[in-house]
């Protein structure tokens, strides 16, 4: 029976700019960096709690942007749960950054890491103050 989420994996072509959207945009911590056997780093393990991580692994070509409103099948986006009080302090932390949000509902903002993947910043189902 699965116990619960693991890891979910996203293969970057610019592995470095990446990881400094996640770590510093983003502010997840970084758990484990994992060479390949020619001693080059190929990936990045970033904390998400309770034992769950994001993997950045470094791909071998260039990154497929999906347009906003693409229905096709596949992995539509990244969700991460923040706190609904929290949310103005997100707007103004992604705006410092110059993180574009390029759509809101009432409990996500999205915006998109530098390969162009989706990222939702979530505090469904609890409405922001």
């Amino acid at each position: 029976m699965v116990q619960g989420f693991h890891h979910v994996a996203i293969q970057c072509a610019e592995l470095e700019s990446c990881e400094r959207f996640y770590r510093e945009v983003l502010g997840l911590p970084v758990v484990q960096r994992v060479s390949g056997a020619d001693g080059r780093e190929r990936g990045v393990w970033l904390g998400l709690g309770g034992g769950t991580f994001l993997a950045l692994e470094r791909a071998g070509g260039p990154p497929e942007v999906r347009p906003w409103g693409d229905s096709r099948p596949g992995l539509h986006l990244v969700a991460l749960r923040i706190e609904a009080g929290g949310r103005s302090a997100w707007e103004e932390r992604l705006a410092a950054a110059g993180v574009e949000v390029v759509h809101r509902t009432r409990w996500t903002l999205y915006v998109r890491d530098p390969e162009g993947n989706r990222v939702g910043l979530s505090h469904h189902p609890e409405d922001a103050p």
